[in-house]
Parts: C-alpha cells; sequence; structure tokens
C-alpha cells in the first residue's frame, strides 16, 4: 500500500511539472511582451530611485524665455472644421501665408508623423484658427512655451526655479510655488495652436505614421525676449546651479527690423557669458528653418552652453549646419540607434572641436537626444554632470507619463519598439548590444565620454505629445545637477 502511495505522489508530481512547463511553453506571445514591459519597467524604476533628489538643498534653476498659453486640439477635427481640404501636393513652407501652404506644410509633417512649429504671418487666418480652435469639443488650454513647461517639470522634480518671461496676470496662478517669475506683465498672452493627431490618423489619402503634433503662432511677445533684463538682474542674486535657454525658435522667420534679431541675440550672449563657470549651462533646440537664424545662434548662443538637448529632428538639422551645409527640414522619425550616435559623435566632436580651435565659449560636454523609441545621452567623464545613467532612465519614464497624461506607467497601454539588440555604430563590425530587462539602460565608456542608451515605454494611448521633449529634457537634467 506505501508502494502504490508513493508511486501515485511521484507520478502526481511528474504530470503537475508536465502542466506547469506546457503551461509555459504555450503562454501566449502577448504574455511574453507583457511580462517583458512589466520587467522593463521595473527595472527603469529602480534606475530612476537610484539617485535621490536633496531634500534639504533644492537645486536651483534659471530658465528662459517667453511663453505661451497652448490650445490643445485633434489636427485633422481643426482642418475638417475651417474646410480646408487635404492637398494632393505636400510642401515644406518656412511659414505659412494661407490656407494653401497651412494644408501644404501639415500634409508634409503629418504623413511621416513628424513634430513641427511654424510662424503664421497671415493675422486673419491665424484669428480664424484661434476662434475655430475655441468651438470644437474637447479642446484644452494649459500653460505653454518651451520654458514654461521645462520649469513646471523641474519645479515638480523638486527645483527651485526663475523663469524668464512676459506673462499675464492670471498666468501666474497655474504656475508652481517654486516658480519665481522675472519679466514684464502684458494683458494678452501669445497663443500656440497645438494640432494634435494619433498614430495611424487620416487626413484623405494621408495616414501619420506616429503621433505628433504640428503647432502654428504668431507671437507678438516671444520673439523679443522682452523679459531678459528682469530675467538678468535678478540671476545674480539667485546663483542658479543650471540655466537653461529654450524657446528660440520664435526668431524663426519673424519679420524683425534690421539688426533688431542680432542686437537681441548678441544681449542673450552677453548673459550667458557672464554665466558663473559653476553653472552649467543648457540649450534646448527645436525646430528651425530659417538658416541665417541658425547661423546666428551658432556663432552667439550655443558655445556657451555646455549641454545641448534635441529630438530625433533636430540633430540631424544642426550638425547640418556645423557641417556648413544647409537646414535638414524633415529627417526619419523613427531613426535606429546607430545612426543617432553616429550623428551625436560627430555633433560632439565638431562643437569641441570648434571651441578648442577659438577659445571662445565652453566645451560640450552633455548631449540629449530623445526620440520616440529610446533616449540617448553622451556625458564627458570628469564634467559636473552626474548620474548619468540614471538620469537617462528618467527622461525615459517621463516620455510615457508625458504622453500618456499619467504619473503612474501602465504597461498594458505601452509598447517596446526598440529592437532585441542594437549596433553602436553604423561602421562595420560594431558591437551590438542586448536589451536586458533586468537593466535596460546601457552604459558604456568611449574615449573620454560615457555613453547611456535607455528603451522607451511607449504610450499607446496618446494624451498629449506637445510638451513632450521639454519635459524629458527637464526630467533628464534634474539628476544631473
Amino acid at each position: 500500500m506505501a508502494v502504490e502511495l508513493r508511486s501515485s505522489v511521484k507520478y502526481g508530481t511528474v504530470l503537475s511539472f508536465t502542466v506547469l512547463l506546457l503551461a509555459y511553453w504555450f503562454r501566449s506571445p502577448q504574455s511574453v511582451l507583457d511580462e517583458r514591459l512589466g520587467a522593463v519597467l521595473s527595472s527603469l524604476l529602480r534606475a530612476e530611485r537610484k539617485v535621490g533628489m536633496n531634500n534639504i538643498a533644492r537645486p536651483r534653476v534659471a530658465i528662459g524665455f517667453g511663453g505661451c498659453v497652448d490650445i490643445i486640439v485633434d489636427g485633422v477635427t481643426l482642418l475638417n472644421k475651417i474646410g480646408l481640404q487635404p492637398t494632393d501636393k505636400p510642401l515644406h513652407h518656412d511659414y505659412i501665408e494661407n490656407v494653401e501652404q497651412l494644408a501644404q506644410s501639415f500634409a508634409y509633417f503629418f504623413a511621416p508623423g513628424a513634430a513641427s512649429e511654424r510662424l503664421v504671418v497671415n493675422d486673419t487666418l491665424f484669428s480664424q484658427l484661434v476662434e475655430a480652435s475655441r468651438e470644437l469639443p474637447g479642446n484644452r488650454w494649459s500653460v505653454g512655451g518651451n520654458a514654461p513647461v521645462m520649469a513646471g517639470r523641474m519645479a515638480s522634480e523638486g527645483c527651485d526655479v526663475l523663469l524668464g518671461g512676459s506673462f499675464s496676470p492670471d498666468f501666474n496662478d497655474y504656475l508652481s510655488e517654486h516658480i519665481t517669475v522675472a519679466g514684464n506683465t502684458v494683458e494678452e498672452p501669445d497663443i500656440h495652436l497645438i494640432l494634435e493627431y494619433p498614430s495611424g490618423a487620416i487626413w484623405g489619402p494621408y495616414s501619420s505614421r506616429r503621433a505628433n503634433r504640428y503647432i502654428v503662432h504668431s507671437d507678438d511677445h516671444n520673439p523679443y525676449l522682452d523679459s531678459i533684463e528682469e530675467f538678468d538682474k535678478k540671476l545674480q542674486s539667485f546663483k542658479p546651479d543650471l540655466l537653461v535657454v529654450g524657446g528660440l525658435q520664435m526668431m524663426d522667420n519673424f519679420p524683425f527690423k534690421q539688426g533688431e534679431r542680432e542686437a537681441l541675440l548678441n544681449r542673450l550672449a552677453q548673459l550667458l557669458s557672464s554665466a558663473s563657470p559653476q553653472t552649467n549651462v543648457h540649450f534646448e533646440m527645436a525646430s528651425f528653418v530659417d538658416e541665417s537664424l541658425m547661423s546666428n545662434l551658432l556663432d552667439l548662443v550655443l558655445l556657451h552652453a555646455d549641454s545641448l538637448g534635441m529630438n530625433e529632428q533636430e540633430l540631424p538639422n544642426l550638425l547640418s549646419l556645423f557641417r556648413g551645409s544647409t537646414v535638414t527640414v524633415l529627417s526619419d522619425p523613427n531613426p535606429r540607434v546607430a545612426t543617432v550616435l553616429d550623428q551625436m559623435r560627430e555633433l560632439y566632436r565638431i562643437v569641441n572641436l570648434r571651441h578648442r580651435q577659438t577659445g571662445r565659449g565652453r566645451a560640450l560636454t552633455r548631449l540629449h537626444v530623445h526620440t520616440l523609441a529610446f533616449q540617448a545621452m553622451i556625458v564627458t567623464h570628469g564634467s559636473q554632470w552626474k548620474n548619468t545613467m540614471s538620469a537617462t532612465a528618467k527622461a525615459s519614464l517621463t516620455a510615457n507619463r508625458h504622453v500618456c497624461g499619467s504619473a503612474n506607467i501602465d504597461p498594458s497601454k505601452a509598447r517596446l519598439i526598440l529592437d532585441e539588440s542594437f549596433s553602436v555604430s553604423r561602421r562595420e563590425g560594431s558591437q551590438r548590444i542586448p536589451l536586458q530587462e533586468s537593466r535596460p539602460v546601457s552604459c558604456w565608456t568611449e574615449d573620454e565620454y560615457e555613453i547611456c542608451v535607455a528603451p522607451v515605454l511607449v504610450c499607446t494611448e496618446v494624451y498629449q505629445t506637445a510638451g513632450g521633449g521639454d519635459n524629458i529634457s527637464a526630467a533628464g537634467l534634474v539628476l544631473q545637477i
């Protein structure tokens, strides 16, 4: 009898093990993906938490310039409301003068799903767009502009912020108590229209490859950096750990008087050059198409920054200009890791070679590129920037948090589009690095710097793409100052 019982237990154990093995073997592909997403998320959160903020002394960050009120609408719905028919000629325009150019420009960026921002020089057209947007069900209003958005993120992450911008009195009511405004008061703030669209959106014959936005503006205040004097005065006593400059794309194709723009940028260059060597300086790129403005920025502004932040469209554009070529209006919206890293290496090399040859400004010691699929950073060894691995993880997590509109990341509303392994360069024989769920942030040393790459848990239920780059860059900076 005892033998029979032992045999039953033995065979029962074998049977149970076999059932479990078969269940594991025949798991659905979706359950495997869910497990992988969960593991990557847990590991990214651990990497982010590895570095905590100093609760005793909040980092001090000064950010300029400008700001606006964003009206966020569904782009296709807005164009349909104003009766704008899809064009059969997608074309790039430096600025928008009429509805035909609006249709052509929107279609040009909509199909590949590339972010873009354009000045509308036709006041009547812009007013019509604003009024139509106000009437659309589901429209949202929010504090906008590179500087206020970055300020909001940094304040929420534990920083004290000095914000340079001219705002209306009620604008300040929407800002964090940890943000101090330096600038003039205006009665009517500038308005930006954010035409959002999801992945797979349809407009006539066009279908968007990815979720993104097309932004139009017609600013009165932002191009003039009219807060710069007040900002400069308060900088002296504020003594920031980090000085951030963004929003200069508002100057792009703006009809300044002769010499007016150059004078403004020279004033900004003076402010930046007077910053303490202990204060890091970050410049946030944007959508620029005016080559003369970009030339001014290279000569007067970027040389004073030791950190640059940009997306996958802005990186090849900036690199092209440093090479002495023309503006790159549209690039691959989903580039390979190897392509981006090679471009980052070249940009790092060119900028620092220029610094050594001229002796002007600062050496570039930090470069952050954010794409839909991944975050990538280059940080010079021995520089003031720290915690690169954790900062890259935080930037990755912030991408999902912002786009999904939730501080809590839901793996069921996310997907990984980064390959299971990536090459570190397009050069033949380059190393391939596997994506490890337990250590998803890959870091390695090359020459004088460290490179870190982190996958993004791409949000599949998009709340908002606008402001994504500003939030991502700001979050990455927070852990490095």
